[in-house]
């Protein structure tokens, strides 16, 4: 496969969406300077692409070269790591994703929204990154929550999810079978972000975030239709206290 080039904007507009006067997601519109090359790649390349069943993505995915991710790490580096108190990007991947799954085919751990990074080593932190390669905005963009309860019995009730079958869990927790789009009793949804095309999202991996699947109808294994996205996680060194 001959990847294309990640032509991220050289002087991009940010702006930063915040919620009881803190930052939660940076959003850069027209991120990317070509694209449609990306998705007509994706559509050339849509059987590279494979489930990733040990995450919470609810759909098959596709790994990016370091080499061609770089573009995307320095984007950072120069732009959006200083907002996460970083001094360095210690190291990052990125990998192409569709949400295809449908509603009754989800694992309890997908019922609800996750966190790219549950702990990190003292000293680091995590951001993650969506940039959304679709036109039809109904398919859904991301929304960000905050947890109702004690940290210990939200970790316990994620591990439980993985752990219980659906019945149990579902029973047990009172969570509701399906894509995530509102609050419940365990997350009050604080925030959200509507998909646009070649708009780039930008947050904390230990914030709990969700895509916005209200209609799951539509979603597609398509990458010229359906619900494509270019994703990055980056683990930096915070600055020194």
């Amino acid at each position: 496969m001959e990847w294309p080039q990640l032509q991220l904007a050289s002087r991009p507009r940010i702006e930063t969406l915040a919620v009881d006067g803190q930052p939660v997601c940076h959003v850069v519109d027209g991120a990317l300077g070509n694209p449609e090359a990306w998705r007509a790649f994706s559509a050339a390349s849509r059987q590279a692409f494979s489930d990733a069943p040990h995450n919470a993505f609810p759909g098959p995915e596709l790994r990016l070269p370091e080499p061609v991710s770089a573009a995307l790490a320095q984007f950072f580096d120069e732009h959006l790591r200083r907002s996460f108190d970083a001094r360095r990007t210690e190291r990052m991947y990125a990998r192409l994703s569709m949400v295809n799954r449908k509603p009754e085919a989800l694992q309890p751990w997908q019922w609800q929204p996750h966190v790219d990074q549950l702990q990190t080593a003292p000293g680091q932190c995590v951001a993650a990154s969506v940039l959304y390669l679709f036109e039809d905005e109904s398919l859904g963009g991301t929304s960000f929550y905050r947890p109702k309860r004690a940290a210990e019995d939200t970790l316990a009730m994620i591990e439980e999810s993985a752990n219980l079958s659906a019945e149990d869990f579902s029973r047990k927790h009172g969570v509701t079978p399906g894509y995530m789009t509102e609050s419940n009793a365990w997350y009050d949804k604080v925030a959200s972000v509507p998909a646009r095309w070649n708009r780039l999202i930008v947050y904390s991996g230990t914030v709990f975030h969700s895509g916005e699947i209200a209609h799951p109808e539509k979603l597609s294994d398509d990458p010229l239709t359906g619900r494509l996205t270019l994703n990055g996680f980056f683990t930096c060194r915070r600055n020194a206290r």
